[in-house]
């Protein structure tokens, strides 16, 4: 147990928040992290982190006793994607993710990829990025609302194998309806302050507006890193589904 942590009450079944470290090293992360404990959260290395500190600090953190969603979003062809799953999952990943427009044989190949696997690491397919709205979708082809494109590739991603998808919390209502209370519902977007939000995400929700419409696992990032006390937001989450 991390000495920082005082006061200690056992978690809960199912912690909710998944930290993005957005660092852009492995010392400003792991000095962050020392603040954390596997009991309170998961963590996630995406690109910028994962292309400056490769497997090293991944395996680090997951040593650590932390789940870890590797987030790279795989979309490559079907062997590409697979064997990269197949090296997540002897890396002890918890968690990895392909966008969904890669397609079935694509993502039924990665979740064949990892069948065998005693601890085989969740596989989630990307629909639409939370930074994206209607005009961006329009801009690269796609003349249907952002709920229809990411209902259809959640069903598709569901068919081929995958345990779950990445979405904003904004369709977390309609897929849990339309997909089952099993399937995985990772909502980034996630901010304490709606009203106040300046950054790049569009479609965006609080943690309990979130978990209330369905999400599995919020990504939360600077709400949570940029905190002047963590844990207390980790533990004021998890208390939402205590």
């Amino acid at each position: 147990m991390n000495p920082l942590i005082s006061d200690f009450t056992p978690p809960p079944a199912r912690l909710p928040v998944i930290v993005a470290l957005d660092f852009a090293n492995s010392q400003d992360t792991l000095s962050f992290v020392r603040r954390l404990d596997p009991t309170l959260c998961q963590l996630k290395i995406g690109k910028e982190l994962f292309t400056a500190t490769g497997r090293r600090l991944a395996e680090d953190l997951i040593n650590q006793g932390f789940k870890l969603f590797l987030d790279l979003k795989y979309h490559d062809i079907p062997h590409t994607v697979a064997q990269a799953c197949k090296v997540a999952a002897e890396m002890g990943v918890w968690m990895v993710d392909m966008h969904a427009s890669g397609g079935r044989r694509m993502m039924e190949a990665a979740a064949e990829a990892v069948a065998g696997y005693a601890q085989k690491p969740l596989l989630i397919g990307v629909t639409v990025l939370t930074s994206m709205e209607e005009a961006d979708l329009a801009e690269i082809g796609w003349q249907v609302p952002v709920e229809e494109l990411v209902l259809r590739w959640a069903k598709l991603a569901q068919d081929s194998g995958l345990d779950g998808v990445v979405c904003s919390a904004h369709e977390a209502a309609p897929l849990r309806a339309a997909l089952g209370e099993e399937f995985v519902l990772v909502t980034p977007g996630i901010r304490l302050d709606v009203a106040g939000n300046q950054d790049d995400q569009r479609r965006i929700m609080t943690p309990a507006q979130a978990l209330a419409a369905g999400s599995s696992y919020l990504v939360m990032g600077r709400p949570v890193t940029q905190a002047d006390d963590p844990v207390a937001v980790l533990r004021a989450v998890n208390q939402l589904v205590a």
